[in-house]
């Protein structure tokens, strides 16, 4: 490719002026774009996959040799809104911004994607698209309202702890006298009393697990999290599931709390188990992966630095999907689609990732729903500790 292209590319997505590109000597095209960790593709006039870099090749989940071979429309139906922006820059020949796309088939999932495109006066018909997907960006903010629901919790459970528990350990006291010196008929109703304090008690002690503990924290090694949890599930609720792993034997310790941890994939996979377990999957299947990758960032209130996130732990299954109403609010708790729920177990999962200075994002539709958690790795600083 041509320097002209190079610039063309970098002004696109804004590194600068192209005044100032054109006064040096423009390195290669191909290294820029690789080196970059927006993604970028370099369509041809039939739509062809002419260029990928790194980042779209993970963006959209397929090889570079692969993307070679196809066209545009083999990832994406025809009437997707992508291509009106492509035939939008090749008509008017001028760069053109869509935002909160979706791009929705059987290989790809992706939504509220911004998308730049522009034309390539050198090569007619030749399309640079910019993709950018801002899901890190919200599930951090979706993950600060979690934590601010989780202390919600906290508080509650307090004052739950304070002025419930004592008075109902004397309900339940007195039910068990009555249960002891009634006749037949009336012990059913001290029973039900009974169970239903034990209930309530329980309750109460779930919520507890929300208090605001500073955690004890070491190298835990995810892959011994994940198998521990697989034979768990695999031993009891999930006997009749079929569970795939792919791991990244490389992958660095977690700076983390091991039991903390297993809660928190036990909750995943047991949820997993319940979705596919109907009539309505076949092959029930349950997918646990570890990856590494770069270039996701956060500031942690009240650190003085930003953290590197860059362990990937995903949990998927083929169940049905999660119900499109209940999805914005997965992780606030009493929150449920289950009959029995009590919408703490995911509330509780988003408490303990981010207390971890992690993430969790969700992407779910029929047939596939998945569980990305996004975890800090153990530090030399940390290491020394």
């Amino acid at each position: 490719m041509s320097g002209a292209i190079t610039r063309r590319v970098l002004a696109a997505v804004g590194r600068g002026p192209e005044k100032r590109i054109a006064e040096q000597r423009a390195p290669d095209t191909a290294q820029i774009l690789s080196a970059m960790q927006v993604p970028v593709v370099l369509l041809d006039p039939d739509n062809r996959f002419r260029f990928v870099n790194h980042a779209a090749e993970q963006f959209l989940g397929v090889s570079v040799p692969q993307l070679a071979q196809m066209r545009l429309t083999d990832l994406l139906p025809a009437d997707n809104p992508l291509f009106m922006l492509i035939d939008q820059v090749r008509t008017t020949g001028v760069t053109v911004s869509d935002h909160e796309l979706t791009l929705e088939s059987p290989r790809l999932n992706k939504q509220g994607i911004t998308v730049q495109g522009s034309p390539l006066p050198e090569e007619d018909g030749a399309v640079l698209l910019v993709l950018q997907d801002a899901s890190a960006a919200r599930a951090l903010d979706r993950q600060l309202a979690f934590r601010g629901a989780a202390r919600s919790v906290t508080g509650m459970a307090a004052i739950l702890a304070h002025e419930v528990k004592n008075p109902l350990s004397g309900i339940r006291g007195a039910a068990q006298l009555l249960e002891a010196s009634v006749d037949e008929a009336d012990r059913e109703l001290a029973v039900l009393i009974r169970d239903e304090a034990d209930r309530i008690r329980d309750l109460v002690d779930r919520m507890e697990i929300f208090s605001e503990k500073p955690i004890a924290r070491s190298a835990v090694n995810i892959h011994r999290v994940l198998e521990h949890v697989r034979m768990l599930a695999q031993s009891g609720f999930a006997a009749h599931i079929r569970f795939a792993e792919h791991y990244d034997p490389s992958l660095p310790p977690v700076w983390g709390n091991r039991d903390q941890l297993i809660q928190v994939v036990l909750n995943l996979v047991k949820n997993a188990a319940e979705a596919v377990t109907g009539p309505d999957t076949r092959n029930p299947e349950i997918i646990l992966t570890t990856g590494f990758q770069h270039g996701v960032r956060i500031a942690v209130p009240g650190a003085t630095k930003r953290l590197d996130l860059p362990l990937l732990v995903s949990v998927r299954d083929n169940g049905p999907g999660i119900p499109e109403d209940i999805r914005p609010h997965l992780f606030d708790p009493f929150i449920s689609s289950k009959p029995s729920g009590s919408g703490l177990g995911l509330a509780l999962v988003a408490k303990i990732v981010g207390d971890h200075g992690g993430l969790i994002e969700v992407e779910s539709r029929p047939g596939r729903t998945e569980f990305r958690l996004h975890l800090p790795v153990l530090t030399d600083e940390e290491s020394d500790t």
